[in-house]
This record gives structure tokens, C-alpha cells and sequence, in this order.
């Protein structure tokens, strides 16, 4: 290799080292562009049935969703933190009670297997042991709380800044969202910049497109969990329905996690309602993925199971809790990009040229 080639392949090292020290920043302003896309969504739904300027429609879009954030903070948020605080004092005694039934139905496998309790089930009591902890114990404890306290409040204050950096490089973005995407454009080679713009369209579209299917199921999400769960008799309706809606953005796990609050605390009442609880769920469930999802999406965004799982277990090793979140978005426009850029620019006009004669 000559001297300007080696050059050349040290420049891409740097420049692959560089995008990865600064992966966190750039998923937070991948962030922001979704956000923002979500902003001129709503832009342009306001503008169609109003048939207003662009300016006035986008004054009414902020000032709509700051109204509903802050009636719905009013609203949801107090019921939501006092029921969710006591939904997580219900969750050790809820272990109790999973436990308890758990040594009764082994315990009674082991009598039927064996005519008799054999004492085989001593380790399920060691889970819970008898003796109080020690005073160095409890010292030791409490200082590696507080530690943990001071660590928590730094990354509250390192998430407040994050999510103001992310709020206001949206609302720029929302603004003025033609020069910013003639600015990505410009960034391209001249002879693939209006094909590139085009590839841009489609990603906004497939995004615009998951966004409004997205919010639309995790509204019937939350509003079926909330009516089951009532029709149940399960208490605390309405912090388990809003998070049901709220995890429902994360596919696969998301749900699965919801599933588990309910559970718990119907656990306390009886175990009947416990696997009613999981019924519901995965009725809601299937109905939000066959007939909720499909009926609002405005254009096809396929996703395999497996390609969705393997795009959030990746992410998310890449780039944390956040990766998780953002997954699916991002799985959405790399499935744009695949299929534009490398099938259909690369990989179609190599084969054409192969079955040339």
C-alpha cells in the first residue's frame, strides 16, 4: 500500500474511534430528531385540517402539547406516583406470597413422589433467613446507600441536562426542518445528494408512520389494561394501565414487564386473580399486535420478531438503557437504508451488470 492509502485507512480508524467515543451523543440527537419528526407530524396533520401557514400551525402544535402535558401532569401524575409508591411497597410481600406457594406445591410434588416430606426443600427457607441482619450489616448498608444516593443524584442531574439538550435540539429542528435537512444533504457526494434526500424522505416517512401506531396502541393498550384490571377487582388501576401503555413502546420487553405489577399485587388477593391478570395481558397483547397496530398504521413498517429482538439486544449493548428505548425507531431506518441504499443502489445495478453480456 502507498503512502496516501495508508493514510486514508488510518483517517476511517479515527474517524470509526471518534463516532464511537461519541456514541451517546449521537443517540440523543437521534433522539431529537425523532422527537422532532413527531413534532412535524402533528404539524402537518394541523395544517391539513386547518389549511393554515406552517408558522401558525406549528405555534398551535406547541401550545397543544404543552396543554396536554401539563393537564395530564395534573391529572395522572399525582394518582400515578402515590399508587406506584405503593405498588412497590406490595412488591416484597408479594415475593412472600410467590414463595409461600412455591414451597407448598414442591412440598406437596415431594409427599406424592415420596410418601412423606424428605426435607429436600431446605434451600427455599435459606432464601429467607430467620436471623436479623448484623449491626456491621446494617452500618455497612447504610453507607453504601448513601454512596448510591449521591450516584443516583449526579445521574439525575446528568439525565435533567441530557433531556433539555434533547427538548431544545428538537424544537430547533422543528423549526426549521427543510435547512437542517439540506444541511445532512449537503453532506453526501454531489452525484447522490438528491437520492439521498430521498432516502431521508422515506426514513421520516417510516418513522412518522411507526410514531402515530406507536402512540395509538399504547392508548388502547392502557385503556383495555385499565378496564380489565377494574372488571378484575386488581387494585391500583391506574398506575398499572399507564404503565402498560408506557412499556408498550418497548416491544418484547416492555410488555412482559407490565405484566409484572399486576400480577403482584392480585397476588394478594388470590391466585386465581394472578393468572386472570396474565389472561388479560396476553389478550391485550394480541390485540394491540393483530388487529390495533395493523388497522392504525398509515404505512407498512414491517418488522420481524427476531430482527426486533436482535435490534434491542444490539442497542442496547451499544448504547445502554437509551438503545432500548430507541431501538425500534432506529431498526426502522435501517431497514429504509438496507433496502434503499444497499439492495436497490448496490446490490440490484451489480447484478444487472453481472447478467449483461
Amino acid at each position: 500500500m502507498k503512502f496516501g492509502q495508508w493514510l486514508g485507512l488510518a483517517a476511517i480508524i479515527a474517524a470509526v474511534a471518534l463516532l464511537w467515543n461519541l456514541r451517546g451523543l449521537l443517540l440523543q440527537l437521534f433522539a431529537a430528531v425523532v422527537l422532532a419528526l413527531a413534532i412535524c407530524t402533528l404539524v402537518g396533520a394541523v395544517r391539513e385540517r386547518l389549511g393554515c401557514p406552517r408558522p401558525l400551525a406549528l405555534v398551535i402544535s406547541l401550545v397543544g402539547l404543552a396543554l396536554v402535558v401539563v393537564v395530564g401532569s395534573a391529572v395522572l401524575i399525582p394518582p400515578f406516583v402515590e399508587q406506584f409508591a405503593e405498588l412497590l411497597a406490595k412488591l416484597p410481600d408479594a415475593a412472600d406470597v410467590l414463595i409461600g406457594l412455591a414451597r407448598r406445591v414442591l412440598s406437596n410434588v415431594s409427599r406424592i413422589l415420596y410418601g412423606r416430606h424428605d426435607g429436600s426443600l431446605e434451600w427455599l427457607q435459606q432464601l429467607w433467613p430467620s436471623e436479623g441482619p448484623s449491626p456491621e450489616v446494617v452500618a455497612g448498608g447504610l453507607g453504601g446507600g448513601a454512596l448510591r444516593l449521591l450516584g443516583l443524584a449526579s445521574n439525575l442531574g446528568s439525565g435533567t441536562l441530557q433531556f433539555v439538550f434533547v427538548i431544545a435540539v428538537s424544537l430547533m429542528l422543528a423549526v426549521q426542518p427543510t435547512a437542517y435537512r439540506g444541511v445532512l444533504v449537503l453532506l453526501a457526494p454531489s452525484f447522490y445528494r438528491r437520492r439521498f434526500g430521498r432516502v431521508l424522505d422515506l426514513c421520516g416517512a417510516a418513522l412518522s408512520a411507526w410514531m402515530v401506531g406507536v402512540v395509538i396502541s399504547s392508548l388502547f393498550v392502557a385503556l383495555l389494561a385499565g378496564v380489565g384490571l377494574s372488571l378484575l377487582g386488581v387494585k391500583l388501576v391506574v398506575a398499572n394501565a399507564l404503565l402498560a401503555g408506557l412499556l408498550n413502546v418497548i416491544p418484547n420487553v416492555g410488555p412482559t414487564l407490565s405484566t409484572v405489577f399486576p400480577m403482584s399485587v392480585a397476588l394478594l388477593d388470590a391466585p386465581w386473580k394472578a393468572l386472570a391478570v396474565l389472561g388479560l395481558y396476553v389478550v391485550v397483547q394480541n390485540l394491540e399486535s393483530y388487529v390495533i397496530t395493523p388497522s392504525v398504521m398509515h404505512a407498512k413498517v414491517h418488522l420481524l420478531p427476531g430482527l426486533t429482538l436482535t435490534a434491542q439486544f444490539l442497542f442496547t449493548i451499544v448504547f445502554g438503557p437509551l438503545g432500548l428505548l430507541l431501538a425500534l425507531p432506529m431498526a426502522v431506518c435501517v431497514q429504509v437504508i438496507v433496502r434503499e441504499v444497499i439492495i436497490h443502489d448496490i446490490l440490484d445495478p451489480w447484478k444487472r451488470q453481472r447478467l449483461s453480456p
